[in-house]
């Protein structure tokens, strides 16, 4: 797997990490460890299997505010020179994913949600959204997916993980990934 960096603008640890080449671009963010919530194995195989280019972002162990992380994103990708991207968030790092769409439509290609929160944000407009939930999820149930979908049915697709659970990015890896890339792959 790939090496854990961390980037410090203005005094802030920002821990990134950076895999492929490759001429589709996805920023994936979460929270906390970049190895232990299942987005390095999505990335690793969407590197490996599909060329695409992955950069994750975990968030600094001092700050769960949504701006503040919207933040380092915009300096992470600055620092690596990515100026448009699908961004993608799972955990706290969905809202933060949809902060950063909604406030720089601009540098987005589109939006990924693995799992909806109830109290999910409002899409950007005009920006595709996919949503990839488990099936099975008691804490992000499907229905939270199909509503922030029906809002935008036009540009957002719902994709389930049949028999997968909440944490489906740790236990369908792979799964996750291969509609990541069956989706993404158009773009």
């Amino acid at each position: 797997m790939t090496d854990t960096q961390i980037f410090e603008p203005e005094g802030r640890s920002v821990p990134f990490a950076v895999e492929g080449e490759g001429p589709v671009s996805l920023v994936l963010l979460s929270d906390g460890d970049l190895g232990g919530d299942g987005l390095s194995v999505i990335s690793h195989y969407l590197v490996e299997e599909a060329g695409f280019h992955v950069v994750r972002i975990g968030s600094r162990g001092d700050s769960t505010d949504v701006d503040a992380r919207v933040d380092d994103v915009v300096a992470v990708l600055d620092h690596l020179g990515l100026a448009h991207t699908w961004i993608g968030g799972y955990r706290g790092g969905r809202n933060v994913a949809g902060a950063f769409v909604a406030a720089h439509t601009d540098r987005s290609n589109g939006l990924l949600l693995l799992g909806v929160e109830e109290d999910q944000v409002a899409l950007a407009p005009l920006v595709p959204v996919l949503i990839i939930q488990g099936s099975d999820d008691e804490v992000t149930p499907p229905s939270h997916g199909e509503r922030l979908q029906a809002t935008a049915p036009e540009r957002a697709s719902v994709k389930n993980l049949d028999g997968a659970g909440h944490d489906f990015p740790l236990t369908h890896p792979i799964q996750t990934a291969f509609i990541i890339e069956e989706y993404l792959d158009w773009d």
